[in-house]
């Protein structure tokens, strides 16, 4: 028993100390006196550390005959002895009239281009150009979802604060972890993802996310708020993170506006705040039904940048029991011991919602395609 305790915090890890409020240098506190900083091409570049750690890749298409798709890149390492990687593909049932296209598969052996920008493996190429403002996916990984993606930037890339990045650790000097994210948030997507029913044309808009989290992921956080807006002319985006009790429940909120190829908001000063919730009898986590996302903040001019996002989420796409896969004693033994459930709701209301953007005097409201995710974890 002590060594399945061992090996399953090894992978899962178990509940750790209460650390406190001061064990975390968040983001915000970068963003305090650096909203945001544009992102420079060598931002983009894959770390791969040789450490625990979980590198992402997303890329969201919310097409023009209303597709809403993914595909990521997942780059995984356990405790610095065993790496794993993972091509997944989702394409929504928006009317839940079928299962949704969803795709998961191992890659074999991965690599890099010299410089860390690229990344390819078996029947997988994900390519950054040379300028550094577009990406290729191409995939013929699994028969079921054949992959030939563009996204090329269209706003800015930005990270939130100087490096957008939060560490943990009683040691400021010496952190034992990270959580940090980057993002384009607007582009212009062109190109398939082929099954073997159909191909679907995913010209449209798109949103991308470059995650890096540096430590075992529910000890970095207890829940998520993820919203992805994406309208005519604004695009909208907030990534929220709650910590564990062991660094004091801490919230970190990153995010901004963005209209056409300009950013007129991004930092920390955001909400992200569920209005109504049903508990859901399976879990007994508290599932949003409808919600509030909140931006506030000063543009380039120094003007006043308020962006409001409201409304009911209606039905959810998908609820995701993220250790389903996980055999019956193993996922109760890890939950009795870290008091860790995670599970994921995911939505897209069939009713558009309407962002609301007040930039100074002027104000403006679009209606627009939303993806969100809650996430709770333990």
């Amino acid at each position: 028993m002590n060594w399945l305790k061992q090996t399953l915090a090894n992978v899962a890890g178990t509940q750790e100390p209460i650390y406190g409020p001061d064990a975390i240098q968040p983001v915000t506190k970068q963003a305090e006196k650096t909203p945001y900083t544009e992102l420079k091409k060598e931002d983009l570049k894959w770390r791969a550390p040789q450490y625990t750690s979980v590198e992402t890749q997303t890329f969201y298409v919310m097409a023009d005959d209303g597709t809403l798709a993914w595909v990521q890149v997942i780059y995984n390492n356990i405790a610095g002895l065993h790496t794993t990687c993972q091509f997944n593909t989702k394409i929504y049932s928006l009317d839940g009239s079928s299962p949704h296209l969803w795709h998961s598969d191992t890659l074999y052996n991965h690599l890099f281009d010299p410089d860390m920008y690229s990344f390819g493996a078996d029947n997988l190429a994900l390519t950054l150009n040379e300028e550094g403002d577009a990406y290729t996916i191409k995939s013929a990984v699994n028969e079921g979802s054949l992959v030939n993606l563009a996204f090329t930037r269209k706003a800015p890339g930005v990270v939130i604060g100087e490096n957008g990045t939060s560490y943990f650790g009683t040691d400021p000097a010496n952190p034992w972890g990270s959580m940090s994210h980057a993002f384009w948030p607007r582009c212009s997507v062109e190109g398939t993802i082929t099954t073997k029913e159909k191909t679907y044309d995913l010209k449209g808009l798109g949103f991308y996310s470059f995650a890096l989290q540096g430590m075992k992921p529910h000890h970095a956080a207890s829940r998520w708020n993820f919203v992805n807006f994406q309208g005519p002319s604004y695009s909208a985006w907030m990534m929220e993170f709650t910590t564990p009790p062991s660094y004091g429940s801490t919230v970190v909120n990153v995010g901004g506006v963005v209209k056409d190829d300009k950013i007129l908001y991004a930092g920390h000063t955001n909400s992200a705040k569920h209005l109504e919730t049903n508990t859901d009898t399976e879990n007994d986590w508290p599932e949003p039904k409808s919600i509030n996302f909140t931006w506030d903040g000063k543009g380039k001019e120094d003007n006043e940048i308020h962006a409001e996002l409201e409304g009911s989420l209606g039905k959810r796409l998908d609820r995701i029991d993220v250790m389903y896969e996980l055999p019956g004693f193993v996922k109760s033994f890890v939950g009795s011991v870290a008091g860790t459930r995670p599970y994921i709701y995911q939505y897209s209301p069939q009713e558009k919602l309407t962002l609301k953007v007040k930039e100074g005097e002027n104000e403006f409201s679009e209606q627009g395609t939303m993806f969100s995710e809650a996430t709770f974890i333990s």
